[in-house]
């Protein structure tokens, strides 16, 4: 697969400081796919020099312009889906659809929604005697994870440059090939040279340099908690902006009267997508004793069609932390239902659809992340415990619950410790704000919520 054996800054692609390299492996095969550059602290700097110089002319662009390129990088990355798609297939392990419907699709609507942002938003606003403005942040560094490479990015990079930021962008280092495309898409939409700049690289090489540079004035990061606590600290120390985007353990809640079918159907799917890799995904399902043995069945017939279905993790190390958990699960006494730690396949970094009953509270498996293909089915004797469990962990990401009245849904969402939470199946909106309460992370991500993280304000008092 083509990939380009450099980093993109200031409007070109340039060889990598030093010669080290990270290999891009196909986890459905386990071939190796291309090499990227191994960025350093030293390629971490140019990008960053290059963005702080390219800062005062793009901070000072009319909205309009902005909007206009972000429309011009929201067309160019529709034109380029089907090799999007098949990148994020090659290196992520996507099935092909998921990688089309979602990998490709959804990075174009989040585009688009910045590029009508960035020309609808009021940048200044009166309150009483008062001007405020609403200013670029200034340069934002950019770490985002593998499990939706080309989503996570456009969730960073589309708002920062509406806003008049300028990027520096460090990719996982699993997914470094989408990030490439994303690069050229930049370039082809007429973004200015160096408003966004790539490097690829390890997160404790490049990601921590990155973080720690002082000509960075706000991080943003997707990832694991142990690092966001760690990029946190470092932006603590030089008091400048963070935005964290972090784990989960959603609660998918199924109250007493809904509709068990649709809700088990609906969850058991939401938690296999994307092999499980999906950090908002309600890998915890709360269902009452008197429905409890039916959901289990219902869920075991559900996790059963995917089988075949399922796309690999991303990684061997991956595929590895995920069957230590279902181990652990086995050893602190869950009832197995399907699945379990046996490879499935010779070849490729697959792991088992897995459904635990049986599960209490306190067990690992119900409190730690696993993010793999991984659901535990919980039992609550009435609604005051379902919310004691639900609010049992500490993430708050995402949700769903699940009534026969959107009403008495509502009342129980509105005590759930979460950033986001599903309705009776409600729809994914790209402009409603995702984030998290408690160790799930700092700031929003998506529509206006999103651009305001890269926007601080001056006010004039006349």
């Amino acid at each position: 697969m083509k990939a380009h054996d450099g980093i993109y800054v200031d409007g070109a692609w340039r060889p990598a400081a030093g010669t080290d390299t990270i290999e891009v492996v196909n986890p459905a095969d386990e071939q190796v796919l291309a090499h990227v550059p191994a960025g350093t602290a030293e390629d971490v700097d140019a990008a960053v020099r290059a963005a702080r110089a390219a800062l005062p002319a793009w901070a000072a662009t009319e909205p309009a312009e902005r909007a206009a390129r972000l429309t011009a990088l929201r067309d160019r990355l529709a034109a380029r889906a089907e090799e999007i798609a098949e990148t994020v297939t090659a290196e992520l392990g996507a099935p092909p659809k998921l990688s089309q419907t979602v990998h490709a699709a959804l990075p174009v609507a989040v585009a688009g929604s910045y590029a009508e942002l960035a020309a609808a938003h009021a940048f200044e606003e009166r309150l009483g005697n008062s001007t405020v403005l609403h200013e670029p942040v200034g340069v934002v560094g950019a770490i985002t994870p593998w499990n939706y490479p080309l989503h996570q990015i456009v969730a960073k990079v589309a708002p920062a440059l509406a806003a008049g930021c300028t990027v520096v962008l460090k990719p996982a280092e699993d997914t470094p090939l989408t990030a490439q495309l994303f690069a050229e898409a930049v370039d082809e939409a007429g973004v200015p040279a160096g408003v966004f700049n790539l490097v690829t690289g390890l997160g404790p090489v490049a990601g921590q340099a990155l973080a720690e540079h002082e000509g960075v004035d706000m991080v943003s990061f997707t990832g694991s908690t142990a690092v966001g606590r760690r990029i946190g600290a470092t932006a603590g120390a030089a008091v400048k902006r963070v935005a964290l985007e972090l784990g989960g353990k959603s609660a998918n809640v199924i109250l007493p009267g809904a509709d068990l079918s649709r809700a088990v159907n609906v969850g058991v799917a939401n938690v296999m997508s994307n092999s499980g890799q999906t950090c908002s995904a309600w890998t915890r399902m709360l269902v009452h004793r008197e429905d409890y043995e039916q959901a289990v069945e219902l869920a075991a017939e559900a996790a059963a069609k995917y089988g075949e279905r399922i796309g690999p993790v991303v990684s061997a190390r991956q595929r590895d932390r995920v069957r230590r958990y279902i181990e652990k699960g086995l050893a602190e006494g869950a009832r197995l239902v399907t699945g379990g730690p046996e490879a499935p396949r010779e070849r490729g970094y697959y792991v088992r659809p897995t459904v635990f009953a049986d599960v209490r509270p306190d067990m690992t498996i119900a409190q730690e992340e696993i993010f793999g293909p991984v659901l535990c089915l919980l039992a609550y004797e009435d609604t005051e415990d379902a919310l004691r469990i639900a609010n049992g962990t500490e993430y708050g990401l995402a949700g769903a619950v699940w009534a026969a009245e959107e009403a008495e849904a509502v009342a129980f969402a509105r005590r759930l410790e979460t950033g986001q939470v599903d309705i009776n199946g409600g729809r994914f909106n790209p402009l409603a704000p995702f984030g998290g309460y408690k160790r799930s992370g700092v700031g929003r991500e998506l529509g206006p919520h999103g651009l305001a993280e890269y926007l601080q304000t001056k006010s004039f008092q006349f």
